[in-house]
């Protein structure tokens, strides 16, 4: 008997019991590289000095980099495969919207601010960075403890 929210596993495929843990892993640190950002390297973009601030936010931006985009397609590729494996559950249905909003967010709301930042600082620009913020890691936090669930 499979558990709660498990389908039918497609031929081939790998089996969600077994990549759920990793899944939920790169979800995880997600969610924690959300928090560190949210509450200690976003808010000091404002102490960072005017004339130092563009050179600043491109060093930012590329070591962010390093670490969000391999863990943002681990945690996508992991999403596709359980989908394609058979998970369709509601609880999981209900991860992967908070995933796509996790992505839209990044895309809608914080690269065009960045994009701005990338010009020069604006207090405005940064309080709407900080604020919008929040939508991408509450969705992280919240995918963490879905996917808790799912966890035999």
């Amino acid at each position: 008997m499979r558990p709660a929210g498990r389908g039918k596993r497609t031929s081939g495929m790998p089996d969600p019991a077994a990549l759920l843990p990793a899944h939920l892993a790169f979800t995880a640190a997600m969610a924690g590289v959300l928090w560190v950002v949210q509450l200690a390297v976003y808010p000091l973009f404002g102490a960072v000095a005017p004339a130092e601030f563009v050179a600043y936010h491109r060093r930012y931006a590329t070591r962010i980099s390093l670490v969000v985009l391999p863990l943002m397609l681990a945690e996508l590729g992991t999403a596709a495969a359980l989908w394609l494996g058979g998970l369709r559950g509601p609880v999981f249905l209900g991860s992967l919207v908070l995933l796509a909003v996790a992505w839209i967010s990044t895309a809608a709301l914080q690269v065009p601010r960045h994009r701005r930042l990338a010009a020069g600082y604006e207090a405005a620009t940064h309080r709407r960075l900080v604020l919008s913020n929040w939508l991408r890691t509450g969705a992280w936090t919240a995918r963490v403890v879905l996917l808790l669930l799912l966890i035999p």
